[in-house]
Order: structure tokens, then sequence, then C-alpha cells
């Protein structure tokens, strides 16, 4: 269980950005900066999936600190659920970006469905 003030750092790489339409959903967030982590980026329907893959290539998105509240929102506008895997599109894992600054270990939502190769993206919001 989270503390009421215990504070998470996030990467996103989708609609959740800043010039993403979800993008309201960090407000309250703290913007801590651009970054990449590696992995394959797919177009899944309106919104994209990240699948980690430390030989794969660099993902553009941003790291924002939220609250444990922002954080379960932020799981159930993702699909995550602490007591659901069954069904679920993404799980929520521990991974490292790259800040222009160094490494740092941010929370991702993660893809756990089916990709097709052909769906294949390198940055959401170009």
């Amino acid at each position: 269980m989270n503390s009421p003030g215990e504070r998470f750092r996030v990467f996103v790489y989708g609609t959740l950005r800043r010039d993403g339409s979800n993008h309201f959903r960090m407000e309250g967030g703290s913007f801590l900066g651009e970054a990449t982590v590696r992995g394959r980026l797919y177009k899944i329907d309106w919104y994209p999936g990240l699948v980690l893959d430390p030989a794969g290539d660099p993902v553009p998105g941003e790291i924002f600190e939220v609250g444990s509240e922002q954080l379960a929102a932020l799981d159930e506008f993702e699909g995550v659920s602490a007591a659901e895997v069954e069904g679920s599109e993404y799980r929520r894992v521990e991974t490292i970006a790259h800040l222009s600054g160094g490494p740092m270990t941010v929370w991702v939502w993660e893809w756990i469905g089916p990709v097709e190769e052909s769906s294949r993206i390198g940055d959401w919001l170009a």
C-alpha cells in the first residue's frame, strides 16, 4: 500500500505527454524532463503501446512525478488494477529511463497485448 505523501516517477510516451490528448490527466504532477526508454513502440488504435526491450530503440517520452492518488488514477486509466491482470492491455513495471542528466528508475505502463510489426512507430507525437 502506498503512503499518502509518497511520490512516484512515471514515464509517459503517448497520449499523456504534454502535447497529447490525455495530458490533462497529468495535472498536479511535476514535469521532470524529456527522456527515453529502450523498447519498441506500436500504434495500437488511437493510442500507442510500448514493449520494453533493452536492445530496442530509444523511445521518446516524458517523466513526471506524481502522488499515490494520481498514480492509482493513471493505473485505472491504463486499465491496470492491483488485483487484475487478466483482461488488462498494460502492466505497470519499473524500468530505466535516460535523461540528459543520466539514468533514472521510473514506472511505465508496458503493453502486454499482441502487436504487429507493420504498426511499429518511432514517436507517438511525431
